[in-house]
């Protein structure tokens, strides 16, 4: 089997691969959701918890500011009154948003597949037992 290049830089296999740290982040799904919602326009809080089903105020807020913190999402507070903060993706959040459109391409055109692999294994491990 051909290994990828970058495992010889980065194996997020090996307990000790900085590249962990990230993947927690990214792979988070709050995380995701936030960074597909922002990068379609959506840039408010409330306006993201509204789009983000499900999401808890104190978990948007959280991720938000690991986000934040990790560099791939700029706050913006206008220090008005009432508070107005709106977010945006940085160049490395945008960099990050082109990585990932594969994957929600491949969700989409897969699902459908995903599903029907999901009820003949229900299936086969219900006839089995």
């Amino acid at each position: 089997m051909n290994v990828p290049d970058w495992v010889e830089k980065v194996d997020p296999c090996k307990s000790d691969c900085p590249s962990r740290d990230l993947l927690d982040l990214i792979g988070d799904r709050w995380s995701l959701l936030i960074l597909l919602v922002i990068g379609q326009g959506v840039n408010r809080n409330g306006a993201l918890k509204r789009r983000i089903g499900g999401i808890s105020q104190k978990m948007l807020t959280q991720t938000l500011r690991a986000l934040e913190a990790n560099g791939l999402v700029a706050r913006h507070d206008f220090a008005t009154v009432p508070p107005h903060v709106e977010y945006e993706l940085t160049p490395m959040g945008i960099s990050l948003q082109h990585a990932l459109g594969p994957m929600f391409h491949w969700i989409q055109d897969h699902y459908a597949d995903v599903v029907k692999a999901r009820a003949e294994f229900t299936t086969r491990t219900q006839e089995a037992a």
